[in-house]
């Protein structure tokens, strides 16, 4: 049965320890699972990878034959609107 409330659904994921950072570090291209842990700070392995595991199942990542990780066509989409809210949250911060 489909939620009734996808957007607290789409929260509650996004709102999980460095779930935002992982796919922020995939916006510009795959990177493969060492790269993409130095890009999040040196994230301990066993998160990124539960991380990883949670965004493929939810169909926003996938792991590409070389083991690179990147963003599906609706990860990406995700990912543009990250980029909206990134622009909108420096616009405001420079209006403080």
């Amino acid at each position: 049965m489909p939620s009734t409330h996808p957007i607290n659904d789409l929260l509650a994921l996004l709102g999980r320890r460095w779930m935002l950072r992982v796919l922020w570090e995939l916006r510009d291209g795959p990177l493969p699972f060492r790269r993409l842990r130095e890009a999040c700070d040196d994230l301990s392995t066993s998160v990124l990878s539960q991380r990883l595991r949670e965004l493929r199942d939810e169909d926003l990542v996938v792991v590409g034959d070389d083991g690179a990780y990147a963003l599906t066509a609706d990860g990406r989409a995700l990912g543009e609107q990250l980029i909206a809210l990134d622009r909108w949250a420096r616009r405001r911060a420079g209006a403080r």
